[in-house]
């Protein structure tokens, strides 16, 4: 029987939880993205995430950005193995504090900024039923004791997962102008990963019709194995003082007619324990073999089916230099291009409790954030609208994901997002916007699991401005996005191939307050 284990969970799982942003990044950072998604040429105050070099167009004073999204996920996977009791699974993800803070100090050609902001995950996923990789061992379970003589037809076990994944980044700044027309920028952001990951497997039942289960029902599954570990074990115990005496090498037949205290109850006892594999040429001694194997068996198997828990949590920090670029060809046309170096990421295990030997305390793994090149156009194409359009580029072939298999088996092509937002003033104070994101995952079905997986979405955002006054202004946005299906053919051997399909959904609600002084 394969190992039986409750979280096989890699470090990928943990990705980014929202629509937009790589494998790893999140570049929803502002009120005024979630409404019009097209942010990387801004000269606003969240500029100091999207476009940091454009911050010297910002007038002399202090700015600061108060931003939180309330996002809310659903991850749903259905796997096709014909032995699991239901192969729909799903998992809430939830994170109604997403914040995002700026600040931003200018005078005459200089601008000093810094900010504070989730850049990679965010959210708190929570699976229920556990997932497939962890159930489909317990499914099959009925079909292999059937197997072997045990008739068994169902199965039950309760499996809860929980993991929680959030990468703050600070970042800190300065920004010149060189030109009218050319502004430079150079900084660096401080990110500090957590994950952690809660779960446990308990009560494992299964049906087995045999006499140590009278009646058939459903049954612990680690104390029916016990039981047939401590029978067989006092089967085996029972003919050790034949074999004392030399007399190892009877047969049951022989044993009855040489032994006088050794009966034929006795005999057909130690024969029918053996079902189909005892035959009458059999000796005393490998009649306790077979009993003594038997019972190691048993031993082992209800060890694989006791109750465990895991309680581990992966921290760690790195530094990654930012540059950036902006060039203002009129008032009415702008262009920002920003630079993120990989960002080399290494998590530590601090295991408080791990059942399960997946996370050994001390053990590191790899998680990082990549390279990634955004180049954003803004155009004032009337007094009234504003049209923007943006793109993200992630170098995911760099970066070390902690994957078992290499970059080149798992990512065919680089991830990459595109954006398209408008801006309408309806009066000088209120304005109105809408957007649309496109992002292309690079992976290939080598990468995909039910713990770690990257799918294209379509995203529309819409919200608006309102200029409270000249010192204060809201930002209100709400988003949908809407996941591509994929999915990977799995392989069980003898027990046959399953379809396991991946599928999301996702809304956000966000709300910033910009400042001036």
């Amino acid at each position: 029987m394969r190992k039986l284990l409750i979280l096989a969970v890699a470090a990928g799982f943990m990705t980014n939880i929202t629509y937009a942003g790589g494998i790893m990044t999140n570049t929803n950072q502002s009120a005024a993205y979630i409404r019009m998604m097209a942010r990387d040429a801004s000269l606003g105050i969240d500029a100091v995430y999207y476009n940091p070099a454009g911050l010297t167009r910002l007038g002399d004073g202090l700015h600061l950005s108060l931003n939180n999204q309330s996002v809310y996920q659903t991850r749903k996977i259905d796997n096709s193995f014909a032995l699991l009791n239901d192969g729909y699974y799903q998992g809430d993800v939830t994170a109604p504090l997403f914040p995002s803070i700026y600040a931003v100090y200018k005078t005459g050609r200089i601008a000093v900024s810094g900010g504070f902001m989730p850049v990679g995950g965010g959210g708190g996923a929570e699976y229920n039923r556990g997932l497939p990789s962890f159930e489909t061992n317990f499914a099959s379970l009925p079909m292999m004791l059937s197997a072997q003589g045990i008739n068994t037809n169902a199965y039950d076990v309760d499996i809860v997962f929980e993991g929680s994944s959030i990468f703050f980044g600070g970042q800190l700044g300065v920004s010149y102008q060189l030109s009218d027309m050319v502004d430079v920028y150079g900084g660096v952001r401080y990110v500090s990963a957590t994950n952690t990951y809660k779960g446990h497997l308990r009560n494992l039942m299964i049906n087995p019709a045999h006499p140590l289960n009278p009646g058939g029902g459903m049954t612990g599954g680690q104390d029916f194995f016990n039981s047939i570990a401590t029978v067989t074990s006092g089967a085996a115990q029972s003919v050790q003082r034949l074999i004392d005496e030399d007399l190892g090498g009877l047969t049951l037949d022989q044993a009855v007619a040489m032994v006088p205290d050794f009966t034929e109850a006795q005999a057909a006892q130690l024969a029918g324990g053996l079902g189909d594999s005892y035959n009458d040429q059999l000796t005393i001694a490998q009649i306790q073999g077979a009993y003594q194997t038997t019972s190691a068996t048993a031993a082992a198997t209800a060890g694989e089916l006791a109750d465990r828990r895991v309680d581990a949590r992966q921290t760690g920090t790195a530094i990654a230099p930012l540059l950036g670029v902006n060039v203002s060809f009129s008032e009415r046309f702008n262009i920002g291009i920003k630079y993120e170096f990989l960002t080399k990421l290494e998590l530590e295990n601090d295991t408080e409790i791990d059942q399960t030997g997946m996370f050994q305390d001390g053990d590191k793994t790899r998680s990082d954030m990549p390279a990634m090149l955004s180049v954003g156009a803004a155009y004032r194409a009337t007094q009234k609208l504003n049209v923007a359009a943006g793109m993200h580029y992630y170098f995911d072939k760099s970066a070390d994901y902690g994957k078992a298999l290499p970059n080149k088996d798992i990512i065919d092509n680089n991830f990459i997002e595109l954006a398209l937002g408008l801006e309408y003033d309806l009066t000088d104070n209120l304005l109105v916007s809408a957007g649309y994101l496109r992002t292309q995952t690079g992976v290939n079905k080598n990468f995909h699991s039910d713990l770690s997986h990257s799918l294209s979405t379509n995203s529309i955002g819409f919200g608006g401005r309102y200029s409270i006054n000249e010192m204060m202004a809201v930002n209100l946005g709400f988003l949908r996005t809407f996941y591509e299906e994929d999915s990977i053919q799995q392989n069980f051997g003898l027990l046959g191939t399953a379809h396991e399909i991946y599928n999301r959904s996702a809304m956000v609600v966000a709300i910033g307050v910009d400042f001036k002084f």
